[in-house]
């Protein structure tokens, strides 16, 4: 993997708008004090070296009906297995992220559902179902304590 040098104004920049994504060129430019063309260019150069990946609203599950919130850990009868099974994970749209890990298990996913018996069906019928899968174990999160993106300033 390519570490991209990072100056001090891509360190303001990259600040700002992870504090905000929608905060307007112009205001970063203020803060910097730059010119917005600057600040366009500079924005351009991070996403094009990938150290920013777009931006997205983030929505609330709770709000959205998804009440149970889980973290799953997955055997696999085999590594080569990997990547049908991620395959099919993706098209688990419940199943909102997939991590490779070390340790006991192979993969480490998040899950919402709507309720315990709908995480029930997820996990019976969309994934322990998956050819591959050896086995899974399950914890359920109770509540979020905070979540925040890495800092970017060296600390």
């Amino acid at each position: 993997m390519t570490e991209f040098e990072i100056d001090d104004l891509d360190r303001k920049i990259l600040k700002m708008v992870a504090a905000n994504a929608r905060v307007p060129f112009l205001e970063i430019a203020r803060e910097c004090n730059v010119s917005g063309a600057a600040i366009h260019q500079r924005i351009q150069k991070l996403t094009a070296q990938g150290v920013v990946k777009g931006s997205e609203f983030i929505i609330d599950p709770q709000k959205v009906g998804f009440h149970t919130c889980a973290y799953m850990g997955l055997c696999l009868n085999d590594a080569g297995d990997c990547s049908a099974v991620v395959e099919a994970l993706e098209k688990v749209p419940e199943v909102v992220e997939c991590h490779y890990t070390t340790g006991k298990y192979a993969m480490y996913l998040k899950v919402y559902a709507r309720d315990n018996a709908h995480f029930l069906h997820i996990i019976h019928n969309c994934i322990q179902s998956i050819p591959g899968v050896s086995g899974t174990e399950t914890l359920i999160s109770l509540d979020e304590a905070f979540r925040r993106q890495i800092p970017v300033d060296g600390e």
